[in-house]
């Protein structure tokens, strides 16, 4: 789900202004390894004694190193919202993605979620290793969570309702059409990035930006993340619930599993510069208004998810290892962003010298680059707006 995702981008995005660590150990050349160990020791020091807190925080950890490394940035109150935030969504995750809950019991429970985070006495065994850890514990999330003020249990419960109620829906349906699959991502991400701009706006540290940014950054992500992850899921066991929508893939395939296979190499590629090109619609609202974003940390956080995402899509464009397993993006390409990105100026560069990038590898045999290019120079004349550009592209 997207806000464990969040989470990885917000620990990249931040730690350059906030933290202790000095920017020579925070070099991308550092070995990626010794720098995570170095994340761990700074959380494991900061996480609270209390015991309810303490599991909160462990099981962000458990999630996201580095997100949790941030958290411990903001001020107190923000820091435990968001904590609990991403605990009670990780939860109502954990349900809907446990394929071994009949439907008929899934159903009640996601749609009944919003409720169960007031009640210390609620318990349900589902979900693999920690997940499963987090589950039968579930009362030292309600417990932490009825310690929050009232302004940010008020938000906690409006997106786990709402989320709930879309997890619900798409458990009986699936993904047949592309407003299907921007319905499924609103739910399941779109609400996480509206979720925690208001977090923030609750904590009086961040005006209220217009909605659509933070939707359209959320949805972006997501859209990534499922195209990133084909071959993962469609292999999963028990089989997983598919999110490319069969207006797309249907036009290249009979099954969408029929993707991963070598005599359809082309056909693939077709579908997958289709998914990448609809993912695209969304970067403008969100090159739009992120100047509107006024806290410099939350800044960051939303460059970073920017970057990284546009940096996915990029690589994903036209590459046949998407329907391999192989991660198209390096695991330590945050890592350098953090010593790069540090004004809207460094934003806007990186981020044009993706859409270049991306620009660069489209086939013009490929059904859809007609489209693909109006769509990436919509992209980059945003960006011409906003700055002189130039184009000495980021390495990647």
């Amino acid at each position: 789900m997207l806000i464990s995702c969040f989470l990885f981008c917000w620990g990249n995005g931040s730690l350059r202004e906030n933290s202790k660590l000095r920017d020579h150990e925070l070099n991308p050349t550092v070995d990626m390894e010794k720098w995570m160990k170095m994340l761990v020791r700074d959380s494991e020091k900061q996480i609270p004694q209390v015991p309810h807190w303490r599991f909160c925080y462990t099981i962000l950890c458990q999630e996201s190193i580095i997100g949790a490394f941030i958290i411990h940035q903001l001020d107190l109150d923000l820091r435990n919202a968001v904590c609990v935030f991403h605990f009670m969504l990780r939860a109502l995750d954990t349900v809907e993605d446990d394929t071994s809950i009949a439907t008929e019991v899934k159903v009640p429970i996601l749609m009944a979620f919003h409720r169960y985070i007031y009640d210390r006495e609620w318990q349900f065994a589902c979900g693999t290793e920690n997940h499963r850890v987090l589950m039968d514990k579930f009362h030292h999330g309600s417990t932490a969570f009825l310690e929050l003020k009232s302004s940010y249990q008020e938000v906690i419960e409006d997106v786990t309702m709402r989320m709930g109620a879309g997890m619900a829906k798409f458990i009986c349906k699936e993904v047949e059409t592309i407003d299907d699959y921007d319905e499924y991502c609103h739910y399941v991400a779109g609400l996480v990035g509206l979720g925690l701009s208001r977090l923030f706006h609750a904590s009086g540290v961040e005006d209220l930006p217009p909605s659509t940014f933070f939707h359209s950054t959320s949805v972006f992500l997501q859209k990534a993340d499922v195209i990133e992850d084909y071959l993962e899921d469609i292999n999963e066991i028990p089989k997983s619930r598919m999110f490319w929508p069969r207006q797309i893939w249907s036009k290249y395939v009979d099954r969408l599993e029929d993707l991963q296979y070598e005599k359809n190499m082309v056909k693939a590629l077709h579908c997958l510069n289709d998914m990448v090109t609809n993912a695209l619609l969304h970067a403008e609202d969100c090159l739009k208004d992120i100047g509107a974003v006024r806290d410099p940390a939350i800044f960051q956080l939303f460059a970073m998810l920017l970057l990284i995402t546009m940096g996915t899509l990029a690589s994903c464009y036209n590459n046949i290892q998407v329907f391999r397993g192989v991660k198209t993006l390096r695991r330590d390409l945050a890592a350098k962003f953090v010593d790069r990105i540090n004004t809207i100026s460094d934003f806007y560069q990186a981020f044009y010298d993706y859409a270049c990038m991306l620009k660069s590898k489209i086939d013009d045999n490929d059904p859809n680059a007609t489209k693909t290019k109006e769509r990436v120079e919509a992209i980059l004349k945003t960006l011409q707006g906003r700055q002189n550009v130039i184009t000495e592209g980021i390495s990647t």
